[in-house]
C-alpha cells in the first residue's frame, strides 16, 4: 500500500515475527519493520492469546520501504529464501496456525504479485512439496508488544535467536549480500 510519501508496506508472516524483523531490518529500503499480528477474528490480541491458537491471527512483520530502492518482488524473493512455505502451520519446531507463511496483501497489485511468485517458484520445484503460503487480503495489523521490538538485536545470546534466528540472518548474507544495508 502507498503511503503517500513514496512508500509503500507489506505485511509477511513465515513462523516467528523475530526472524522476519531480524532479516528484514537489514534489508538496503527496507525503512522500519514492525512485529506484530494479522489474519485473525479477536481486535487487538496479545501474545498470549495468539499463541493459543484460538485467535486465527499469525505472526507477521509489517514492513516499511522504499519500492525505488527494493520493489516488492525482491522483497518477495527474500520472504520465500528464508523461511519453508511448505509446511502448513509450522516452521521448524514452530507450530500452530501463529506461524503459517501467508502474505497478507494491501493491493491487488500486491496481490497479483504474490500469486505470480508462487506460481514461479512452484514452477521450479525448488521445494520437494508445494507451496502452501496464504494470500489474503490484509484487515488488520496489530502491533506486537514492545518487547518484541529488534527481539533479535536485543537478545542475540538467547539461545532460540542463536539457533533459529541467526541462521535465517547468515542465509540473507550469503545469498543477498547485495541488498543489505551498509550496517547490516
Amino acid at each position: 500500500m502507498s503511503e503517500g510519501d513514496g512508500t509503500e508496506t507489506a505485511t509477511l508472516a513465515g513462523g516467528c515475527f523475530w526472524c522476519l524483523e531480524a532479516v528484514f531490518e537489514r534489508v538496503e529500503g527496507v525503512l522500519d519493520v514492525r512485529s506484530g499480528y494479522a489474519g485473525g477474528e479477536r481486535p487487538a490480541p496479545t501474545y498470549e492469546q495468539v499463541c493459543s491458537g484460538a485467535t486465527g491471527h499469525a505472526e507477521v512483520v509489517r514492513i516499511r520501504f522504499d519500492p525505488a530502492v527494493i520493489p516488492y518482488g525482491d522483497l518477495l524473493e527474500i520472504f520465500f529464501a528464508v523461511h519453508d512455505p511448505t509446511t502448513p502451520n509450522r516452521q521448524g519446531a514452530d507450530v500452530g496456525t501463529q506461524y503459517r507463511s501467508a502474505i497478507f496483501y494491501e493491493s491487488e497489485a500486491q496481490r497479483d504479485g504474490a500469486e505470480a511468485t508462487i506460481r514461479a517458484l512452484d514452477a521450479e520445484s525448488i521445494w520437494d512439496a508445494p507451496i502452501v503460503t496464504e494470500v489474503a487480503p490484509l484487515q488488520a495489523f496489530w502491533p506486537a508488544e514492545e518487547y518484541h521490538r529488534e527481539y533479535f538485536r536485543r537478545n542475540p545470546a538467547q539461545p532460540y535467536c542463536q539457533v533459529v534466528v541467526a541462521p535465517k540472518v547468515a542465509k540473507l548474507r550469503q545469498r543477498f549480500s547485495h541488498r543489505l544495508k551498509s550496517d547490516g
